[in-house]
């Protein structure tokens, strides 16, 4: 974990730590006296490589073909206008927001290619297409961090939450990963395994950091399940509150653990870019329902600035309630019991 972090720090240079400083100091201004003005561009990014993806989970609007917004890839060339206009400031990029990476033909171009600019490059991959010569294309390729979801332990556990899954596969490409950067001599990718907690596998959670350790993972995390259908229940719901998004009201009913707080940092450090350009608040935007311009068409930096940004920034200091993808989301929100 220690060289994960070192390794992040490695791409910072000092402009690139003035332009945080300025960006945190926008950010206190917004939070502590509502003045929203935006100073400094994202040090981060989520740019999506595809929304296509070979399961269907049950959670997941990529999985269930539920999206109102087009089913495509990102454009090779068009990823370079992307690197460009979102500026040298930028090191760290998270390939994912929707859908499977490595199903995108040229995902380990996209990789090279931010790699060549001294960013950190991130992704999360159901590691189906983890065979032995790509793995040693991932580790090649540069890549800082590969995040493996294993959701269950045993096939059953698992495919009931990842539909059309296969244990077996996620296991296979694991291996693969540690014996390509074994072969390469290389600390990269860090490799994380990650845990979706759901009540068909939390009793599994305690056999999952052991399996990790086994496999000579780098990390595990637990990650609580966003689910949109919760305030009567739901069967994916963990029955113990600790690893729940939710906590059971005296009525039956079910709410968020989360009061919200009028304030955002993503606001201002990261910026997530869908596979065809446009550009949104957040990776909890998944349908793009709120797009703030088009790279594409336009400049990032004029976007970044526009009225419209502005705008949803300010809605956010003001009253982050009426914002529907902030109400199941933790991030600057207080935790009550």
């Amino acid at each position: 974990m220690f060289r994960d972090q070192r390794n992040i720090l490695a791409k910072l240079s000092f402009s690139r730590i003035w332009n945080v400083l300025r960006l945190y100091y926008s950010y206190l201004l917004a939070k502590n006296f509502k003045k929203v003005i935006s100073k400094g561009m994202p040090y981060a990014a989520s740019i999506e490589p595809t929304t296509a993806c070979n399961l269907g989970c049950p959670e997941c609007p990529s999985g269930l073909k539920q999206f109102t917004r087009a089913t495509g890839r990102l454009d090779v060339e068009e990823h370079l206008l992307m690197l460009e206009q979102l500026g040298k400031q930028l090191f760290y990029v998270n390939y994912y927001f929707q859908g499977e990476p490595f199903l995108h033909p040229d995902f380990l171009e996209l990789i090279k290619a931010a790699h060549q600019r001294k960013i950190y490059t991130a992704t999360s991959t159901n590691a189906h297409f983890i065979n032995e010569s790509k793995a040693e294309e991932i580790v090649a390729s540069g890549l800082d961090r590969l995040i493996i979801s294993i959701d269950g332990l045993t096939q059953e556990t698992y495919e009931q939450y990842r539909k059309r899954g296969k244990l077996e596969k996620v296991i296979e490409g694991t291996k693969h990963m540690i014996a390509a950067k074994n072969k390469a001599k290389s600390n990269t990718p860090h490799l994380i395994f990650q845990f979706l907690v759901v009540r068909p596998n939390e009793h599994e959670i305690d056999d999952v950091f052991k399996l990790g350790k086994s496999l000579g993972v780098d990390e595990v995390r637990l990650k609580t399940a966003q689910l949109y259908d919760y305030k009567n229940g739901n069967s994916l719901m963990p029955e113990n509150e600790k690893y729940a998004r939710y906590k059971k009201m005296k009525d039956g009913t079910y709410k968020s653990k989360y009061s919200l707080s009028n304030h955002c940092w993503r606001m201002w450090s990261s910026t997530v870019l869908t596979w065809d350009g446009k550009v949104v608040p957040c990776c909890f935007d998944k349908d793009a329902q709120h797009v703030l311009g088009d790279v594409l068409n336009s400049d990032f930096k004029t976007i970044w600035k526009s009225k419209a940004y502005q705008s949803f920034r300010k809605q956010v200091f003001l009253d982050r309630s009426k914002i529907d993808i902030c109400k199941n989301c933790s991030e600057g929100a207080k935790v009550w019991t």
